[in-house]
């Protein structure tokens, strides 16, 4: 059971790119993973999710729409993608996120409803506190409100920076440097792909790379994984290691290929290599008439 709110995300994965030259930003790749994969992953929560862009391949089933005129920047791409939501609050994404998680998303909208009387929107701020309205949980009612007075004003949504929106929304905001980080440079991209090898969250970010490029959904008690492949390696030989957790995995797997199964399996293949290690460094028996 979860206490989770029920949300409906809307992914931007549109635009020009022009600073990266026109490449298609959302399929480039950060830790071997799209952009877009990546933000989609972070908001997997939803109970549906719009992705405002060019079809492409994704992570995961989604709606697609597109804005119109194609091109017409976000208020209008926001406009398709709000057509086809139904959920009370919707979390509003860029596709150029890749440090987005599931934590910043809960945080978003944990915010959103604490101040549940007074806000209209949840927004994350930058290291520098600026404001990203991408990164944020709105009241879908006030948007559409917003979105059809602006409209109304302008007799177009084309062109429109979010901003016009944004400013005339009660918001509440949240410091996260992390997750607001975007990739709008190549420089940005370099620092990105750069930081996911640090040494404190590169295994994090590699085994979430290998479960959405397997398609598995599983807890991965990453620490006893590790601890295991070492008692293997020094207590059998090295090749022990990378063999055994595959086995762990397997068994995992025919059991049903839960938490609980995988953290059984692995408890198993642990006292099993206890057990081998002590009896290599145990006295050889000695024979009945002393000698050995």
């Amino acid at each position: 059971m979860t206490n989770d709110p029920v949300y409906d995300a809307v992914v931007l994965a549109g635009g020009a790119a022009r600073r990266l030259g026109g490449a298609d930003k959302p399929a480039v790749r950060v830790g071997g993973r799209p952009l877009l994969d990546r933000v989609l992953s972070a908001c997997g929560g939803a109970a549906r999710t719009v992705v405002v862009g060019p079809r492409r391949a994704t992570v995961r089933p989604v709606l697609w729409a597109r804005e119109q005129p194609p091109g017409g920047g976000p208020l209008a791409a926001l406009n398709a993608g709000l057509r086809q939501v139904s959920a009370a609050t919707v979390l509003l994404l860029s596709a150029d996120l890749p440090f987005l998680d599931e934590q910043a998303v809960r945080a978003l909208l944990g915010a959103l409803g604490e101040h549940a009387g007074t806000a209209e929107g949840a927004i994350l701020t930058d290291p520098g506190g600026r404001e990203q309205p991408l990164v944020a949980a709105y009241r879908t009612e006030a948007l559409r409100r917003e979105i059809g007075l602006l409209a109304a004003e302008h007799g177009t949504l084309s062109g429109l920076p979010l901003r016009l929106l944004t400013a005339e929304l009660s918001l509440t905001r949240l410091h996260h440097p992390t997750a607001s980080f975007d990739c709008d440079t190549w420089e940005d991209i370099g620092t990105a792909r750069a930081r996911i090898r640090d040494d404190g969250s590169v295994l994090d970010e590699w085994i979430s790379a290998v479960k959405a490029e397997l398609g598995i959904e599983i807890d991965v008690d990453t620490a006893g994984l590790l601890d295991l492949a070492r008692d293997a390696a020094h207590g059998v030989a090295r090749p022990a290691a990378p063999l055994t957790t595959f086995l762990v995995g397997y068994a995992a797997a025919l059991r049903g290929g839960g938490p609980e199964e995988l953290a059984e399996a692995a408890r198993k293949a642990t006292a099993l290599a206890a057990r081998w290690a002590e009896e290599g460094g145990a006295a050889e028996p000695q024979k009945p008439d002393g000698s050995s």
